[in-house]
């Protein structure tokens, strides 16, 4: 059946979704692979000599680092970004239940099993900008649930 203002109406809340929804709806491992890359945070951290293996372990190890990144405010909320997708790995890769989900606005949030959500890039951001709350603390919340 076509109904004309029904084609206008999808085709304009299509427009409002973010591609990355599409290539996530379409291949989710792979988009958590592209979020796990976190290629500056990744660089600090080597840089620091502290080794991100995607475990709990590592996020208690970003926690002592110097601040150095608060140092260079264009570079801070690109390493908060990147906190914040390296956080949500660990959870989505050692919290039974846990995995990525985009909201419609293209934004990446780990969802528990118990359905609660963590905006884990404004945490991450947080975290960048003021060292609190700690990101192996936020994990240790999402590892509870």
């Amino acid at each position: 059946m076509n109904i004309p203002f029904l084609d206008n109406w999808r085709k304009r809340h299509e427009a409002e979704r973010s591609p990355l929804v599409t290539v996530f709806d379409r291949d989710p491992a792979g988009a958590a692979e592209l979020l796990a890359e976190c290629e500056l945070l990744r660089t600090r951290a080597q840089e620091a000599g502290v080794r991100l293996d995607d475990t709990p372990r590592s996020l208690a190890a970003l926690d002592q680092l110097p601040p150095r990144w608060r140092e260079d405010p264009e570079e801070l909320p690109w390493f908060g970004n990147d906190a914040g997708l390296y956080l949500g790995t660990v959870v989505v890769r050692t919290v039974p239940g846990a995995g990525w989900r985009l909201r419609p606005d293209g934004q990446p949030v780990v969802r528990l099993a118990s359905g609660r959500e963590i905006d884990v890039v404004a945490a991450g951001l947080d975290w960048a900008s003021t060292g609190i709350p700690e990101l192996s603390q936020i994990y240790g919340e999402a590892a509870e649930y």
